[in-house]
Order: C-alpha cells, then structure tokens, then sequence
C-alpha cells in the first residue's frame, strides 16, 4: 500500500542529513552532472513539477529489507551498510534519488569540490540562473540565457548562506533588505531582483510543499526474499521514467537485492580493473559467462547467480589479476587501457583462466613466467592477436553480432576445454564454421582487410592508437591522383601513417614525401623506423608509388609476424 504527501524542501534536506531519509543498496551511484542540478533548482523556483518521490517506509527496531547508505554530501561513494535492527523510523527511497541528492548536494555540501551559487540578479520572468563553482572568480560574467546581460561578481550569492540565514530570520523582506544595504544598491530595479529572487527561494524552499513523496509500506508477514524482489521489481518499473539505468544497471539493482555484498563487490572490483576496459556491464557478463549462460535474461536472475559471484569473489578477483597480467605482459595493456575495446576477447581469457585447476594465487600469478615454460601463453596470445587483426569482434555480416552469436559459439566451444589447454585451433575453427572471413595468413593482398585500428597499434610497437593521431598518406593523395593511381591503392594501410594534427594538417600537407621528410624532419633516421617507412630512397617519391608500397608492405608483414608467431 502507498500513501502520498507533500514536504518542503529543507524539511526533506533535514530529514536526509539526519539519514531518516536514505538509500537502499539497490540503488545506483549519483549519475546527475551540475547542469542537471543548477536545472533543478531554476525548475523549483520556477515552481514547476520535477516529479514524485517513492520511498519504503521501515519502521525503528525493525530489520530492514535492504542494507542501506547515506545520501552522499560531497558526491563521494558511500558503502552500504548491514543493520539488524533500525535505531529510527527510515525512508529508503526508491524513486527520486537524483533529485534528492541534488537538493542535498546544492544546499548543503558540494560536487567535484564546487558549492552552488544563485544569480540574485536572474530575471525571475524566465530563468533562476544557478552554477557551481570552486572559486567566486569563475562564475560565469554573463547570462546563461542572454548574452548582453553582464553579471557582476557581487550578483552570485552562496546558496547553503542564503538557506541559513533565511532559516536564522524567517523572514525573506529582512533577507534581502540585509543584502541591498551590504551591496549598496540604490537602483530601483536591481532591488526587485533582489527581492524577488530571494522570495522566490524562500517560497519554494521553505514554505511551498514542492516535494510529493509516496511511502510504500511492506508487509513483513511475506518472505523476506520474495518481498525484496517485490521491491526490486518495482524499482524496475519505475525506471521507466525518469533517470533510465542502462538493463546492466537494473541487472546490478536485482543482483545486489539478492545479497548486499554484491555492491561492495562489484565496486572494488570495477576500481581495481576499470584501466582495462573492466566496466559493470562486462563484470556482470563475465559473472553469467563463468557459469556457462552466455545470455542471462533479467527475469530468470536468481539469488543463486548473486550467491555465485560472492561465493567466487576471491577467485574472481585472482582471475582478473592474471588477465591483467596477460594483457601487460602480452602488449595489450595499452590497447585496452586507451579504452573503447571490445572486451568480448578477455572473457575468454579470464574464463580459462578462472576454469584451471590450481589455486587462486597461482592463477593471479599465471603469466609470472610466461617466457620460461608457460607453454599457454603463446597459445592464448596468437588467438587474441589473430582475433584481434580479423575484427572478428566487430560485426562481420554472415549473421555475426560478436555480442551475441559470437559470444555464444565461443563459449559453447571453450566449455569443452576446461581444465586443459586453451584450444587456440578450436576458436579459431569457430570463425571458420561459422562462416566469417577469417585468416592466419597475412599477405599484401590482404592487409587492407584487417582491423586497422589493431593493425596501427602493432606497427607502432604498441604504444600508439588512432585515438590521438591523424591518419595521413605518407606518399600525398593529391599528387598521386595527378598520376592516375587508383583510389583503392592510395587509400592503403600501405601508404597511411600516423602523425600529430599540426604535422599533418601543417608542415607536411600535401608536400612531396621526399622533400618533406629531407627538409621538415630533424631525426630522419628515428622516424623511418617508427614508421615502417622503406630505406631505400630512391622509392620515396611519388612515381615511385608501386616499389614503396611493396617494399612497406613486407616492412608490415615482418611486424605482424614478429608478434602473432
């Protein structure tokens, strides 16, 4: 059953600071930015509807539903915490939390170390300007909304003062006839906005019941579990409007109401692993790939999945610790560290690794020496680096989405392989089966099919990805279209290199690559080599553009196989 009622804002922020209202480890983390907040509160003043809030009501004494955390004062992370027995009367809020966290965060404490500030000058016709800022001399010098309107350093008055001393006097007439007199201002106009504002402040702050709030009361008589999933379904249906989580977030929020430790698992865990690609939507895959479902539905997550993955925690942490470790030592680690990757690959890697048969400890350690008799290492690194270099975990047509039937077919054949070598060839024959285009031999011809991005990081040694760089022709398009040279030729993995914008964009543009490279480069010696560039001058010129190709292309060949053989 759920009853509605109003509250005002500072009695609700009370309440909050007094943890009578607080949030169920079912909820997410803070996910509003400041924009959202500084809208919010020009939406309160305005009067306007931000939506209801929806809360479970438990009463003191009892043992709550969920382990629970403060609303958070700073935008901090606060662990949950288990309680048997309630010391009062609590609110665990369901629905609302952005909100009521923003209220909290503008009146009373601050975000990425700003407090927020209100424009006493806004035009209360239109738009309460609010902003958060660290240091008074940032505050924006004009209007957000009109451009001509310039804002003085003394327009910004800090919110969490003027709430205080509106609390102090109870009178918002004394409140901004404090503020006239300390500005000095004599003009008419600017004590109406003056006025106006702070009573605008005043009134939906602290006297306007602006805030509807629905307790939902849980009948305890019902099984403890069944009533957290109750709960946890409608947590599910309210994100239909709102702030939406992702289904991995919802996943998480069912997850979390089967067991609390799960929160404090998959947190540390993400802080540990993130620098490779780790996020909460791969830990929650891998968690449903270790017990072999490739494809959970959120309607059939039970507590056995949540009690799998606390029971398993070490082992899973340990098997994260080696796939780092594999990745570092195997030259991925910057690739997946410059972020973005598909992380279809690791689970692999990590689901092998979690399957051996030894200890937790030795599976952290596995790749320790993988160059003195680790006879698995090079096996996992050639079906990575080969994967990798085909795009296989890209769409490949063929009716191949990696995220589903690639995933599938690799797990329904790498689960045949536990607690035994990791079986390269069989991966490998997935692709091939499958069918998609697949190839372990690398020619001239071919190169222009393969991953370019993967491809830029192997002949870059890698430390270097497109992310940062411009794709340039070394040998210029421009002059080789004068020379009738086919599209497809000089649009080549053959002829791209990678430089900085201004390089490219400046001193290089569309220069002869021989005069360019004599003239403009300091360490000739130095750049041929990162580049793959070929020694023989006399191809460096563009009617030479057939020899150079050639010769760069076995140059990348001989890279390519120095790391996949």
């Amino acid at each position: 059953m759920a009853t509605w009622k109003s509250f005002r804002v500072s009695d609700i922020i009370s309440e909050i600071e007094s943890e009578k209202f607080v949030l169920p480890v079912i909820q997410r983390r803070l996910v509003w930015d400041e924009d959202k907040m500084e809208t919010l509160f020009d939406t309160l003043l305005k009067g306007d509807s931000f939506g209801g809030v929806m809360v479970i009501e438990e009463d003191k004494d009892s043992k709550p539903l969920f382990n629970f955390r403060p609303f958070t004062r700073d935008g901090s992370v606060i662990q949950s915490r288990q309680v048997e027995k309630l010391s009062q009367l609590q609110n665990f809020v369901i629905d609302g939390q952005q909100r009521l966290q923003s209220f909290y965060i503008g009146l009373k404490g601050s975000i990425n170390g700003k407090v927020l500030f209100f424009d006493l000058y806004s035009d209360y016709n239109s738009e309460f300007e609010f902003k958060f800022e660290n240091n008074t001399s940032k505050l924006p010098k004009q209007s957000k909304d009109n451009t001509d309107r310039a804002i003085p350093d003394h327009n910004w008055y800090l919110v969490s003062g003027l709430l205080q001393r509106l609390k102090d006097t109870n009178d918002e007439d004394q409140v901004s006839d404090e503020i006239i007199k300390v500005q000095n201002i004599a003009e008419p106009k600017l004590k109406t906005h003056i006025q106006k504002n702070v009573k605008a402040f005043y009134k939906n702050v602290m006297n306007a019941e602006a805030i509807g709030i629905s307790k939902v009361v849980v009948n305890k008589s019902f099984d403890e579990v069944a009533n957290r999933q109750r709960i946890v379904e409608l947590f599910r249906r309210l994100n239909d409007g709102g702030t939406k989580l992702s289904p991995f977030d919802l996943v998480a929020s069912i997850l979390k109401g089967f067991a609390w430790e799960m929160e404090g698992f998959l947190e540390e865990t993400l802080k540990s692993y993130e620098e490779i690609g780790l996020t909460q939507d791969n830990l929650i895959k891998l968690i449903f790939l270790l017990q072999d479902n490739h494809k959970k539905e959120m309607a059939s997550i039970e507590g056995a999945d949540a009690s799998f993955a606390i029971d398993n925690r070490d082992r899973i942490k340990s098997t994260l610790q080696g796939l780092k470790a594999f990745l570092i030592e195997s030259g991925l680690y910057n690739y997946y560290k410059d972020g973005n990757r598909s992380f279809i690959p690791l689970f692999f890697i990590a689901y092998h690794l979690f399957n051996k048969p030894i200890s937790n400890d030795e599976v952290a350690k596995f790749f320790k020496d993988f160059d003195a008799g680790n006879a698995e290492f090079p096996r996992m690194k050639r079906w990575i680096f080969h994967s990798l270099l085909n795009g296989v975990f890209r769409s490949r047509g063929a009716g191949w989405i990696p995220y589903n039937t690639g995933i599938r077919k690799l797990l329904e054949e790498i689960q045949k392989h536990k607690k035994v070598d990791f079986p390269t060839d069989q991966l490998f024959q997935v692709y091939i089966n499958h069918p998609i285009k697949f190839t372990t031999t690398y020619t001239s011809s071919n190169l222009d099919e393969l991953d370019y991005s993967f491809l830029f990081y192997l002949i870059y040694e890698c430390n270097q990805t497109i992310r940062i760089q411009d794709i340039d022709h070394i040998l210029p398009k421009s002059i080789l279209e004068t020379l009738s040279i086919e599209s497809e030729k000089i649009n080549s993995i053959k002829n791209y290199q990678l430089l900085d914008y201004g390089t490219n964009r400046g001193a290089k543009n569309a220069k002869p690559f021989k005069q360019w490279i004599n003239n403009d480069v300091s360490d000739k010696a130095a750049f041929v080599k990162r580049h793959l560039i070929p020694a023989d001058e006399t191809i460096w010129t563009e009617d030479k553009f057939e020899d150079f190709t050639t010769a760069r292309a076995s140059l990348i060949l001989n890279k390519i196989a120095s790391f996949t053989t």
